[in-house]
């Protein structure tokens, strides 16, 4: 057997799905002991029970959201089943991205994570209990934030992720500009 017949050894996915499956565990269980927390510390909704953390600017407001962001679709018949198959269908779409990308790509397999971890946090509560808990109030009197609807911390690493893959795609763009050999002038 000649050294070309001789296959290159594969690299190993280990640090793909670590920076990856570190994020998304650190972020799912972050967002469900929250979660837990608001129900045990501020529910049920119409409670009335606030935690002011900083003054009106931010507090803990306990919340159920049958629908999506912002409570869009929250009269969607079948809902629960509806946006819960969505997230599933999200999640396979960010593991075949994943599963694409380049072991080089350290920022996107977190940002990757984030996304996993924030969808997987939002499908738990769909399926368990058929809303979504939200219990984040930010207020700084100015619009847009006056108040921002309740959110939770899935939400928030939903964001970050989505945002990390917005940035490394401006990013690598700028980088392969900067790379680019232009053409010497006097010829074409």
């Amino acid at each position: 057997m000649s050294a070309d017949a001789k296959a290159e050894p594969k690299p190993s996915n280990l640090p793909k799905l670590l920076r990856f499956g570190v994020p998304a565990l650190l972020s799912l269980a972050i967002d469900q002991a929250t979660k837990q927390w608001a129900r045990a510390a501020l529910g049920p909704e119409g409670s009335g029970r606030v935690k002011t953390v900083i003054g009106k600017a931010l507090s803990f407001h306990y919340a159920e959201n049958p629908g999506i962001a912002f409570s869009m679709f929250r009269d969607l018949r079948g809902g629960r089943f509806v946006l819960a198959a969505l997230a599933v269908v999200a999640l396979v779409m960010v593991l075949r991205y994943l599963r694409s990308t380049d072991a080089s790509q350290k920022k996107l397999h977190v940002a990757l994570g984030l996304i996993a971890g924030g969808a997987i946090g939002n499908l738990i509560d769909r399926l368990l209990y058929a809303r979504v808990v939200d219990f984040i109030l930010v207020d700084l009197g100015v619009w847009p934030l006056d108040p921002w609807p309740v959110f939770n911390v899935a939400d928030i690493v939903l964001v970050v992720g989505v945002g990390l893959i917005a940035l490394d795609m401006v990013m690598t763009r700028r980088a392969a500009a900067a790379s680019a050999v232009p053409e010497p002038p006097g010829r074409g």
